[in-house]
């Protein structure tokens, strides 16, 4: 009778894979992961960006170029690790720490903010086995700040 139950179990864990639907306890373990090396300063792995990040460079641009964003963000988890690289229009490729500091930059008082609306999005992602790739634009705040200024006067 156990054997009937394990079989059963792992049948209705194909069929919720099958659907789109994902595991919660490896939904909680990605987030997790991703808080830890996003908003608290954890390790990045390099070696997890070269197997699966690296190769795909190239097609990131030319869609960041495509879209016309400011820059491209990608975020991947694989067996514990996190990596990310981070593309800007003039082709500089950050990874890991150094993606995770100019994105702070880029968002300045807004990067925690921006992260925790996207985690959930992320975990998503990498739970159903795809990368997280994000392109962003940017507005510039003193122009932001004139056009509504003059909408108010």
């Amino acid at each position: 009778m156990a054997y009937g139950f394990f079989l059963t179990a792992g049948l209705l864990e194909f069929m919720n894979l099958m659907c789109g639907r994902r595991n919660p306890l490896m939904s909680k373990k990605i987030e997790s992961l991703l808080r830890k090396a996003l908003l608290e300063d954890g390790e990045m792995a390099h070696s997890l960006y070269e197997y699966e990040l690296e190769e795909h460079i190239d097609y990131w641009y030319d869609g960041l170029k495509a879209d016309r964003d400011d820059f491209v963000f990608v975020v991947t988890e694989n067996s514990g690790h996190v990596a990310m690289v981070l593309i800007m229009p003039d082709k500089t490729v950050l990874v890991n720490e150094a993606a995770r500091a100019k994105l702070a930059e880029f968002w300045q008082n807004n990067y925690s903010l921006n992260l925790n609306r996207l985690i959930p999005t992320m975990v998503d992602e990498l739970a159903n086995d795809s990368l997280f790739v994000n392109g962003v634009k940017t507005v510039d705040h003193k122009l932001l700040k004139r056009v509504w200024g003059k909408a108010r006067s």
